[in-house]
Parts: structure tokens; C-alpha cells; sequence
């Protein structure tokens, strides 16, 4: 589905694939799903065309009218996941007192619905089932911690001055909470749209919008390659973990899917076609690796999208676009 065009906030889009996945594989796991960013994602009301900032700050969206904001502050992720204190006894003290402050929440919202219109009650009602949702998995992670002796350590201070760093906190953040089952959903923005980073460390000290409007000088292009090959090998940090990592009859990768990718396949025009796509790990046994699979012209991604749900046992008939499954994947 096609976002809304609004400046206001009457914003639409649609369910994302992270979402369909995580309303079926985490229904019994503390959070639903976790988004992660490198950049901060605050930014003006309005970005490009007429469009809401929302569309750029994140790609994952609940429902056509609730994305998901994403954080970039690994301290936060980490209380997120695991509270303030890294073993089981400090972790359910921590959801005691989040127990608490959602039943503050629920008194609060109930006490203003009374004074509501249709449409706004219609927007909490939405926000209730997030907070019941919230209620429920609080109640698993009181019991998961009466049982785990898991310990994550201590959290991290904040955000760290190396930009690469930062990231590779991040993925280790991911890493943690897919080994300790806090959710199997991860989505994670390296950069925006529009991203005006810059990576002196690789020799492009020019910002990547910017030199993504190549206009096809040779020179240009050399600096966009760099920095992608960078983005992967950044990702490539997260895959030698997780394949590093025991689990059951495997390791953490065999029993995973991970996907990495980007919006544009060529910047230099805002063209969305011809997108690479790179999928890694075995999500036991139902993904077959080493091969490259070259879709026909103008095959819609979310048929991709469609084969994934699939092979995690999530069945839906169509998302966005989608016409059918890719074959041979």
C-alpha cells in the first residue's frame, strides 16, 4: 500500500512485514519486536513533497496508522530489553515498577475516553491494545524471570563517538535480545533517506545524499559502492556472532532469517527497481543458501515478502503490492 500524501497528521501507510511476523512468532516473548536506528530520527513536520516526516523516520508500521518510532540510543535499548539490571532478580523488579505505570496508564485513558469523539476514541482504542499487549508480555517476563538465570552484563553508557561503534552496538543489542528470546523480530536503519552522514573512516568524506546523485560521474559512484560495502560488512558483524553462537541443534544463523536491503536502486534518479536483496541464515532448514536468484522485471519485493511469512509460518494473502511467491527460494 502507498502512503498517504498528508503533511498533517493524518498519516497512512501499511502493516509491514516485520509487524505480520511478529503478531505470529512473538506472541509469547517480552517485546513484540524491536526497531533500531543509527541517526536520530527527530526531525520537522514536513520532509520532501508534501510528506510527513514519519514516512523517513521509520519502516515499520504496526498498523496503516501507527508506525513505530525507532530508537538510536543503546542504553535505552538495553533497558528495554533488559531493565536496568543485567540478572533475573534486578529484571523483574524492573517489570514490577512497569506494571505499576501502566495501571496509572489504563486509569488515566479510561478516565479520558469519557471525553472523546468517535475518531480519537477510534486513536486510543488502538493505543489500549498496545498497552494491553504491553500488560501481557510484562506478565511473561515476571514468570521468564523466575526461571532464566540469563545475565546480560552491564548496560551500555550511551551513545558511542565512533559512528561504526555505535552500530555495531546496536547489532550486538539485536544479538542479545534474539539469544536470550526478549523478541525474534529486529528491524534496523542503518541510514534514512536523505542521510547526510559522512565516513571519513573508509575515505568518503563527502555526505552520502549527496554524492548519491551521482549524475554518473565515475567518482561518485566509486564513493556510493564504498559506503555500501561498508553498510554490509557492518551487518556482516551480527551474522559471525549469531553463526558463532550454539543453539539447539545449530547455531543461532541456522535458526534465523535475516534479511538486508535498501529502498533505492538507483539514488541518482529515486529509482526503486532492480533492488539487490541479501538473505542470510537457515530458518531451520527452510531457506536454501548459496544461490542468487534473479527476479523478472518489475516483480513486486513484497512477493518476497510473501515466501519469508511462509517460511516462518506466517500465512497471509497478500501485503502491499504482492501478486504471488517467488519461486526457488
Amino acid at each position: 500500500m502507498a502512503c498517504k500524501e498528508t503533511e498533517g497528521a493524518d498519516i497512512s501507510a501499511g502493516m509491514t512485514l516485520d509487524q505480520y511476523a511478529a503478531a505470529k512468532i512473538c506472541e509469547d516473548t517480552p517485546l513484540r519486536s524491536l526497531e533500531l536506528c543509527t541517526e536520530p530520527t527527530y526531525m520537522g513536520a514536513v520532509c520532501e513533497q508534501g510528506l510527513s516526516c514519519v514516512y523517513q523516520n521509520t519502516f515499520s508500521w504496526r498498523t496503516p496508522t501507527t508506525p513505530l518510532p525507532l530508537e538510536n540510543n543503546p542504553r535505552v535499548v538495553f533497558e528495554r530489553l533488559f531493565g536496568e539490571g543485567g540478572n533475573a532478580a534486578e529484571r523483574l523488579v524492573q517489570s514490577q515498577k512497569n506494571r505499576s505505570i501502566l495501571d496509572w496508564v489504563t486509569e488515566e485513558v479510561v478516565s479520558l475516553q469519557k471525553h472523546l469523539g468517535p475518531g480519537d476514541r477510534n486513536t486510543v482504542n488502538e493505543y489500549m491494545d498496545a498497552v494491553r499487549d504491553v500488560e501481557r508480555r510484562i506478565q511473561q517476563e515476571e514468570n521468564r524471570n523466575g526461571e532464566s538465570p540469563f545475565a546480560v552484563g552491564t548496560p551500555p553508557v550511551g551513545i558511542p563517538e565512533s559512528d561504526d561503534e555505535h552500530t555495531k552496538l546496536l547489532l550486538d543489542l539485536a544479538f542479545l535480545a534474539y539469544q536470550a528470546d526478549v523478541t525474534r523480530v529486529v528491524s534496523y536503519m542503518i541510514r534514512r533517506e536523505e542521510s547526510n552522514a559522512t565516513y571519513p573512516q573508509i575515505g568518503v568524506p563527502e555526505a552520502h545524499h549527496n554524492i548519491s546523485h551521482h549524475g554518473g560521474n565515475p567518482d561518485k559512484i566509486a564513493m556510493v559502492s564504498k559506503i555500501n560495502a561498508h553498510h554490509v560488512a557492518l551487518f556482516g558483524h551480527l551474522i559471525a556472532r549469531m553463526r558463532a553462537t550454539p543453539d539447539g541443534d545449530g547455531t543461532l544463523l541456522d535458526h534465523s532469517i535475516l534479511m538486508y536491503g535498501a529502498g533505492m536502486g538507483d539514488g541518482n534518479i529515486h529509482n526503486p527497481h532492480l533492488l539487490p536483496v541479501l538473505l542470510v541464515g537457515g530458518g531451520r532448514g527452510a531457506l536454501k543458501g548459496g544461490q542468487l536468484l534473479q527476479c523478472p522485471d518489475n516483480t513486486p519485493m513484497m512477493n518476497l515478502g510473501l515466501s519469508l511469512l511462509d517460511k516462518v509460518g506466517v500465512e497471509v494473502q497478500r501485503i502491499g503490492d504482492s501478486t504471488e511467491r517467488l519461486v526457488g527460494l
